[in-house]
Order: C-alpha cells, then structure tokens, then sequence
C-alpha cells in the first residue's frame, strides 16, 4: 500500500522532482546521476537520429512523462556515452577536463563507474586531445564554425591526485607560513583552555581550521564533543560504545526483507564514492561506509538512505584519519592501523555526519521538500543578483532543478575536490545554519564565478554540460576562500530577502 501511495503520490504531482523526466533527444543531453532518478527505465538516447525534431523544451518534455524513481543500474551506461559522445563540443578546458574524468574506467565526477568504450571517448595523448571516431558526426561545417566561436577555458597545470586532499594551495604556497603558525597556536590555546569558547572558536575557524586541530575542532563545531575538556574523554567513550552498540543491535538485519533494498542501494553507491581516489576502493573502508549509512538509515527512518548522502561521510572520514596519516593519504592502507583506532575513525565519522544531517533531513525525506526550496530559491536569489544570467537561463530552457539539484542534494562535494570541501565545511561548521542557509548563498556565488562562460554558451546542450563539468580540479584554499568571501557579500547584501530563502 505505501508503494502504491508513492507512485501514485508523484503521478498526481506534477511539481516534485520525481515527477519530471525528460526524453533524451538529440540536443539534450544525459543529466547528473543524482537526477536519474527522474528519468523512465525505457528512456533511450538518439543522440545521432537525423529525424529528430526541433529541441523540445524542458517545460514541454516535462509534461509528456510518467514518474519511476528506481533505475537499473545497467541503464547508466548510457549516460557515460552519451557524455563521449557529446565530449568533443565542448570548450578545450572543459574538455580536457571532462576527459580526465572518463579515462579512469568511464568514471566522471558524478560517480557512476562504467567502461566507456575506445570509440566514443575522448583521449589525452602528449596533453593534447585526439579526436576519437565519435567525433566524425562533429565535423560538419556548420559545427566547425560553432566550435570555432567557442571560448576556451585557460588550462592550467594538473595538480597531481595526491593534492586532492592535501592543505595545499592551488598556488603551491608553503603549507605553514609565519601568519599560520600565529593562528595555530591560537587554536590550540584555546582548545587547551577548560571550557572552550566556542563562539571564538567558530570566529578563528571561519577563516579556516589548521589541519592539526582540525579535527577536535570539527568534533566541538558539530556539537559531538562538549566545550568542558574534562568531560570530552568520557563524552567519546561513551559515543564510540554507543555507535558499536548499534551495529551490534542492527547491522545483522541488512539482509531482512524489510531493509535489504536500502543495503543493496548503499553497496552499491560506495564504490562511486570519490572513484578516482584510491583510499576509498579499499574494501576496508567501503565496509566502514556502509556500517555508516545503514546504521543512519535505521535510526532516520522518515528519509531512509537517499543517494548522495554517502559523499557526505567522505569529509569527517578524511578528517578524522588525518590525526594519524601526515602524508600521501590518497594511498594509506587503512587496515595497518590498530583496530581501536579504525573503530574510532568510524564512530566519530558517524556521529559528525548524523550532527550535520540533523540540521538538513528535509533535503532527504520524501519528496525531498528541503531541496525543492533551495533549488527555487537559488533560482529566484539568481534573478536580484544577476539578471543577464538568469534571463539566459530562460532564453535557452535550462532549469536550475537540472543542475543545482546535485549542489544542494550533495553540497557541492560533486563539483569541488575534495580538499576544498573540507576547507569549506571548516567555514560551514562555524556559520550559524551554514549547511542549511550559508549553503545557498554558496551555491549563488559558485553559478556567479562562472558568469562569463555561462553568457558565452549559446545552445541548451552547452550550458548544461558546462554546469555539469565545471573545471575546478585545480582549485584550492585560495579559490574556495574567494568564493565564500563572496557568499558572505552576497548573504548581506541579500539580507532582505523573502523568509523563504532561509528554510
């Protein structure tokens, strides 16, 4: 019966993300995973049908479809080719970047994990690209001329995959200059104090959190340790009791029938999780995944597991790891710590990720209403602060639910590199409502900061896979503190907004 009332649920309305499922035509191409939960199990990709009608807009494709949230995972291998095959039309940075991501076994940076095969891909070799044979549909003349006009982006050095979660920045500053070591021990001061002020903790950390206390200073911002230092040993052990607790009470129960298609999905999205990244194809870290998030599951059982929260233990895991591995952490085998230490990790990463959930449980409940909100509200802040991209969304039919969905259903993790999301839930963590509310103006500020390619895209399909593969692999604490320096701007520039853009 609560299956029946779901399907028929989203069948009557037409304005939740479950009900909106586009056909894939021509121009359109395939959407963020994170949306492929809008999309019919029999929807096929006619990227190459010289018969195809002029694009269909998203209201128009929107209105014609039928609701099915869950998706075979077999059937997202079309999303990986028809992202081969659309690769070539992009601007070379973009591309180039976009290619990277396929080169590792059909993995792009939303996670889905297929092989793309040798011709429809597009290769790097010397740093240059090579057109693969996908590309003979591309060379028409009047396609030429197109991607002629494009702008490309400026390419800059790879930084190698080990920086992906390293304190560097982008620049290759020194990782402790005299400024840092004074803010350290200004940190440390006041987390040796006995009862932590926390407000001045908040104050330093918004600035970002060194990484040597980042970790305690993370468990005092999320509200998992108390300010009193004497009680914070007892506070943990009685936590870490607690989670293990749990896993002994429930974890058994993954295999029920009640409760094993919520496990399949959670064994399933792991591997997906930061693919690129060795660290996490560990299969002892995948176990410590998905005792995580079933456990969750359980105990939150008015929004269950929802893909996307998986990436949200990615930051506190790091983090907390990051005590006890000073380098090259990319590739550290996890299982040559003791077990007390690695039943630590995870009880901490639990708890951390249940505190910020808390705060944001709306964006996963049914009908996701939390995300519904933001999304709308992006789209509205976007209308007073730029209008020249906002009118040129409308102009070419591009939805904001198309690809900020995915920034407020993962919090940017899917666009940024890792390292930069922990420098950014360094500021999150010590701005009141920062995952809730802060996020939004983030997100604002994020869409801004790509305001001159955005104008420079002229077609649907261009725009979106630009808003998909934004290329900020080479970003790092300088680009990220830019960015929240102008979230900031915005949010008090903005402080008359409606109530609404603040739920």
């Amino acid at each position: 019966m609560a299956t029946e009332n779901r399907i028929n649920f989203w069948r009557r309305n037409a304005k939740v993300p479950g009900s909106v499922q586009p056909v894939y035509g021509a121009q359109h191409p395939p959407l963020d995973p994170c949306l492929r939960r809008l999309y019919p199990k029999d929807t096929k990709l006619k990227l190459n049908n010289p018969k195809s009608k002029k694009t269909s807009s998203f209201h128009e494709f929107a209105r014609s479809t039928n609701d099915a949230w869950d998706i075979d995972d077999d059937e997202e291998e079309d999303d990986i080719l028809g992202g081969a095959a659309l690769c070539s039309s992009l601007p070379s940075g973009l591309q180039s970047t976009l290619t990277q991501k396929q080169k590792h076994k059909g993995v792009t940076q939303s996670g889905i994990s297929k092989t793309v095969e040798d011709d429809t891909d597009c290769k790097l070799v010397n740093s240059k690209v090579v057109k693969s044979n996908s590309e003979v549909h591309l060379s028409t003349p009047s396609v030429r001329s197109t991607l002629q006009k494009q702008q490309s982006l400026p390419v800059r050095p790879i930084i190698p995959l080990v920086a992906r979660i390293s304190d560097q920045n982008a620049s290759g500053a020194p990782p402790m200059t005299v400024r840092e070591k004074s803010r350290l021990d200004k940190f440390k001061q006041l987390l040796a104090s006995a009862n932590t002020d926390l407000d001045e903790l908040r104050k330093h950390s918004w600035s970002g959190i060194p990484r040597e206390v980042r970790p305690i200073t993370w468990r005092l911002l999320s509200g998992y340790l108390p300010a009193n230092k004497e009680r914070r040993e007892l506070v943990l052990k009685r936590k870490r009791e607690e989670y293990f607790g749990f896993i002994v009470q429930y974890y058994h129960s993954r295999t029920d029938e009640h409760y094993k298609d919520t496990y399949r999905q959670i064994h399933i999205d792991i591997p997906r999780t930061n693919p690129l990244i060795p660290l996490f194809q560990q299969p002892v870290v995948q176990e410590v995944f998905e005792r995580i998030l079933f456990i969750w599951a359980i105990r939150h059982p008015a929004s269950g597991y929802v893909q996307g929260i998986n990436d949200l233990v990615t930051p506190f895991f790091v983090v907390f790891l990051s005590e006890f591995v000073m380098e090259d952490m990319e590739n550290f085998e996890v299982a040559a710590l003791s077990l007390d230490i690695q039943r630590n990790i995870e009880a901490d990463s639990f708890w951390c990720m249940s505190k910020l959930l808390d705060g944001i449980q709306d964006n996963y409940t049914f009908a996701q209403p939390g995300i519904q909100n933001k999304v709308k509200a992006l789209e509205e802040l976007v209308g007073r602060i730029d209008e020249d991209i906002h009118n040129h969304f409308k102009k070419y039919e591009v939805e904001y639910l198309q690809f900020a969905f995915r920034w407020m259903n993962n919090l940017l993790m899917r666009e940024l590199p890792l390292r930069c999301t922990i420098r950014l839930w360094d500021t999150y963590q010590a701005e009141a409502d920062g995952f809730s509310h802060f996020h939004l103006y983030v997100c604002a500020a994020f869409l801004i900061e790509w305001r001159k390619e955005i104008l420079s895209m002229v077609d649907f399909q261009g725009l979106l896979i630009l808003l998909q593969n934004l290329p900020t692999i080479h970003w790092g604490n300088e680009e990220v503190g830019l960015l929240l320096a102008e979230a900031y701007r915005l949010k008090y520039m903005f402080a008359d907004a409606p109530s609404h853009y603040k739920r």
